[in-house]
């Protein structure tokens, strides 16, 4: 009895101590694979491309300052047209009717200025030979001088009617080609809308846009190169002429102007074009991190730095300054110096302090 009662305990003894090894294997985990990356200095000096489209640097859209109907219309897209020549004509109907009343009014206007003026020379004359009061002399003086203001305000109204007839004609303001034709003979059309746009410079330019990060490192003056997809094997020069101050609600980039230093006849307005920046055009050399490396939270934004601890991997939770975004993560201002290498992904799994290995 005795001998199975030490078996037994035997038996108890070795399954507690298989179970507590079990266990102490069960407890033993490998550390957290994490995929990192080293921070480096970045120059930013890849080329940069942005697509435009080809236009004259001088675009003018044609319309008329009065409203009417369109009785003449010397427009064809394409069409070259000469300075000052006549384009288009309003029928005019309303703007002759108030001219000719002008005239009546000024014609009126003269007569009775004229009027004034002789009797006042009478009542002057009578006057001195005492033959009218004062009053009477007065009286002329104050009809002539109110009929003069009248004459000269026909003047100023006839004046004003003779532009609103010219406001019922477009004449070519330059030299160029008509772009584009909105409108047509008999059309009814209103003050200000275009009905045509007239390319007259005397260069080619292209306008692209710009986001937000990289726009100051375009500045006026910068050469680029341009290739046109319908010219394929020809690259030509261009110089940035004009950068936008503010952002173009449409686009939500800015706006640049290049303008191309040799125009040549194969260029036409419309051509698509591809607007390359040289690569000694660059942002000076800044500290960029991943965008993925950086989280944010109540406490504001961080990264997690692997550190070595005691030969082992830890991370730990640092936070982090961060300037704008470009093609290659954030500009970092303050929390990293370079060389330092960060987790850049899975930081929602990771904690202050955890074991890692390096992936």
């Amino acid at each position: 009895m005795k001998q199975l009662i030490k078996i037994f305990s035997l038996l108890v003894i070795v399954g507690i101590q298989s179970s507590c090894s079990k266990d102490k294997k069960q407890e033993v985990r490998k550390p957290k694979l994490v995929k990192y990356q080293q921070i480096r200095l970045s120059n930013n000096t890849s080329n940069t491309s942005y697509s435009g489209i080809a236009q004259k640097n001088l675009v003018i859209d044609l319309s008329f300052r009065n409203n009417g109907s369109i009785t003449k219309f010397n427009i064809q897209l394409g069409q070259k047209v000469k300075k000052g020549e006549l384009l288009a004509t309003l029928d005019n109907v309303s703007s002759r009717l108030a001219y000719e009343q002008a005239i009546t009014r000024q014609n009126a206007a003269k007569s009775n200025l004229i009027t004034t003026k002789s009797a006042l020379e009478r009542t002057r004359v009578l006057y001195e030979k005492g033959s009218a009061s004062l009053s009477d002399f007065e009286q002329a003086k104050n009809a002539f001088r109110s009929a003069n203001e009248d004459y000269e305000s026909s003047k100023r109204s006839v004046s004003i009617q003779q532009d609103q007839i010219k406001y019922g004609h477009i004449y070519a303001p330059q030299d160029g080609i008509i772009a584009a034709v909105y409108s047509e003979i008999n059309e009814n059309v209103a003050s200000g809308q275009s009905i045509a746009t007239l390319n007259a410079g005397d260069t080619i330019e292209i306008e692209i846009g710009v986001p937000e990060s990289n726009i100051n490192a375009i500045t006026k003056g910068d050469k680029t190169t341009i290739r046109f997809s319908a010219i394929p094997d020809i690259s030509f020069s261009g110089t940035v002429t004009e950068v936008a101050p503010a952002l173009s609600v449409q686009s939500a980039t800015y706006l640049v102007h290049v303008t191309l230093d040799d125009s040549k006849e194969l260029i036409k307005s419309g051509m698509a074009a591809t607007v390359t920046f040289q690569e000694a055009k660059t942002l000076q050399k800044k500290l960029v991190i991943p965008a993925q490396a950086v989280g944010e939270d109540y406490e504001g934004k961080y990264v997690f730095l692997i550190v070595e601890n005691d030969s082992t991997m830890i991370v730990k939770r640092h936070p982090i300054t961060i300037g704008i975004l470009t093609r290659n993560g954030f500009e970092v201002k303050a929390g990293i110096k370079n060389g330092d290498r960060v987790a850049i992904a899975g930081l929602q799994t990771l904690l202050d302090g955890q074991k890692i290995r390096l992936q």
